[in-house]
């Protein structure tokens, strides 16, 4: 780079006063002549000791007048974290707009595949219509059925554009966790109670019946209806007594024991449990594998009491039908996960009642127990998986297990 043009003039005109400076002096036989050559020598000193300084003095680099140049690896390693961040991250265009929403992220993207989400379009108003800057609990609907998921919104201007950027993290699996674990406390409270009291109830009211057929002077009638009163009170002690039983097992479900499981193999066995049923009414049982080397690590005897259990929802639900259908079908799906479907040509289940069918104690028929799902729902989480409940494509039923 050329060096500033400032110190030259400043050299050469000190060179000039001095020179000037020396002929005045050489011949000064006057004092204006001595007063012209001090005052050139002292102007020409100051002019070179300042156009040294200048020279000393480096020029700053022309580098050091342009941006600092970004920092890539920094930018990059923003942007690997936000590609892997467990939350799914969003845009919108403007806030309340319409259609799919734009994924940022891995976690997002995945939210949007195909077997996910339905209805893109809903979603994204759904996100749109979130309050700015407060957390809300968001009901998707995806084709395993509703799933819920915490989201929170902020809007921004960038680029003098307003956007959207929306955060959602699936909590549904966790919820389910937790509500199993409540249930699990609650039923074991309630039936060790229940018990403690039903038990003395029913051996006390047959020691009773026994002291009334002993008891001298009582007259016959009396006698007969203190009997069969009696007789009430130990027959509906000890029928309750059983019934609690049945509930017990929701917070006794034993630990799962993990093997190698042939899903081939498994259907052939529930084939040979439930087709018979079916066959008596007029209907069919189908199974299907594929591939046909499918293979589970699970508890076999948990997996097919969970799958029976469904086989007889099914059967119950198709009790008006002619020709009653149940198909049980396995087969991978995306992210190498095993996807068990359990459907049937019944009446499926009202959309208002699809979020209660998992809870114990809920039941839509007179005789049930409603504990049949529910313990669907806790020894397919044991095993590693997840259940839902989703609308059949011709109608029906559906139940999706994945693991």
């Amino acid at each position: 780079m050329d060096s500033d043009p400032a110190p030259r003039w400043r050299l050469a005109l000190a060179a000039a006063l001095l020179v000037g400076a020396g002929w005045l002096a050489r011949g000064a036989d006057a004092a204006w002549a001595w007063a012209c050559a001090g005052a050139a020598l002292i102007g020409g000193a100051g002019l070179a000791w300042r156009a040294a300084r200048a020279c000393a003095t480096p020029a700053a680099p022309l580098e050091a007048l342009l941006p600092a140049p970004p920092d890539t690896a920094r930018a990059d390693r923003l942007d690997t974290w936000l590609e892997f961040a467990p939350v799914a991250l969003f845009t919108l265009d403007t806030p309340n707009a319409a259609g799919a929403p734009h994924p940022l992220n891995t976690a997002a993207r995945r939210l949007l595949a195909p077997g996910r989400i339905v209805d893109r379009d809903g979603f994204g108003r759904q996100l749109g219509d979130l309050a700015a800057d407060r957390r809300t609990v968001l009901a998707i609907d995806t084709e395993h059925g509703i799933e819920r998921a915490l989201a929170g919104a902020v809007d921004l201007t960038l680029e003098g554009r307003p956007q959207r950027l929306v955060a959602v993290s699936p909590v549904e699996n966790e919820l389910e966790a937790e509500a199993m674990q409540a249930w699990q406390k609650l039923v074991h409270v309630l039936t060790h109670e229940i018990m403690n009291s039903l038990t003395p109830v029913a051996s006390l009211s047959q020691t009773a019946r026994d002291l009334v057929q002993d008891a001298p002077g009582l007259a016959p009638d009396t006698a007969a209806d203190l009997d069969t009163a009696l007789d009430a009170i130990g027959r509906r002690a000890t029928s309750l007594a059983a019934f609690v039983t049945g509930y017990r097992s929701l917070a006794s479900v034993p630990e799962p024991r993990p093997e190698r499981i042939r899903v081939h193999d498994l259907f052939m066995r529930l084939q040979a449990m439930v087709g018979g049923a079916w066959a008596e009414r007029g209907g069919e049982a189908r199974f299907t594998v594929e591939p046909a080397n499918l293979e589970l690590v699970a508890d076999a005897g948990q997996l097919e009491q969970a799958l029976v259990n469904l086989a007889n929802n099914a059967l119950d639900a198709t009790a008006g039908l002619a020709r009653p259908q149940l198909t049980f079908s396995a087969r991978l799906a995306r992210g190498a996960q095993l996807r068990i479907e359990v459907t049937d040509n019944g009446p499926g289940v009202p959309d208002e009642l699809v979020r209660q069918i998992f809870t114990p104690f809920f039941t839509t028929h007179a005789n049930g127990s409603g504990i049949g799902l529910a313990m669907v729902r806790q020894l397919v989480h044991r095993n590693g998986g997840r259940v839902r409940y989703a609308r059949g494509l011709a109608g029906g039923a559906r139940f999706v297990m994945t693991f």
